[in-house]
């Protein structure tokens, strides 16, 4: 299996639209109308907002690549840029995504290891992350990555109010 994770940059401000965009709506589309899937598309992976997020100090983006093919990226957010006030000892994964074709290959234990190491390097004492109360096989690999559930925000997909699940997993 060949895999490589990548840091982005801003001159993979195209390539990671392409794939937020076609990573979000293949896990989403069914569950959500069209109108609100076509409003957050356009609005969370714009070019402006997805440009501010990645020149954001506080924020990473990495790829990971799977025989030569973007398959998916990493979000991960410290300091104020974590969607929730969690503190400086924290560290958010804010999206994580594959292409369903790649799926069950071990590349999300791979990305959310790869968080690990930059929380463990970067001192922070937990992990956490936000996920859809209604994404059952989401939940149960966070649960089985050592996860668990924290609390819940709210998540708007266009006008529509979800309840996502804040998991949580403690580093030392």
């Amino acid at each position: 299996m060949t895999v490589e994770i990548k840091k982005c940059n801003i001159e993979d401000l195209q390539t990671l639209q392409e794939i937020s965009k076609e990573t979000f709506y293949d896990a989403f589309k069914d569950q959500n109308s069209t109108e609100n899937m076509k409003a957050y598309l356009e609005s969370a992976f714009s070019l402006n907002h997805l440009k501010k997020e990645l020149t954001n100090i506080s924020s990473q983006f990495f790829f990971v690549i799977f025989h030569n093919e973007i398959v998916g990226y990493l979000k991960l957010n410290t300091g104020d840029a974590q969607s929730e006030k969690m503190g400086d000892e924290s560290l958010e994964i804010e999206r994580i995504y594959l292409k369903g074709k790649v799926q069950k290959n071990g590349l999300g234990k791979l990305l959310i290891n790869k968080a690990i190491d930059i929380a463990i390097e970067s001192n922070k004492k937990k992990i956490w992350l936000g996920v859809w109360e209604k994404n059952e096989n989401a939940i149960a690999f966070y649960q089985k990555m050592g996860f668990v559930q924290t609390g819940t925000h709210s998540f708007y997909m266009g006008d529509e109010e979800q309840l996502d699940f804040i998991m949580t997993k403690a580093l030392i």
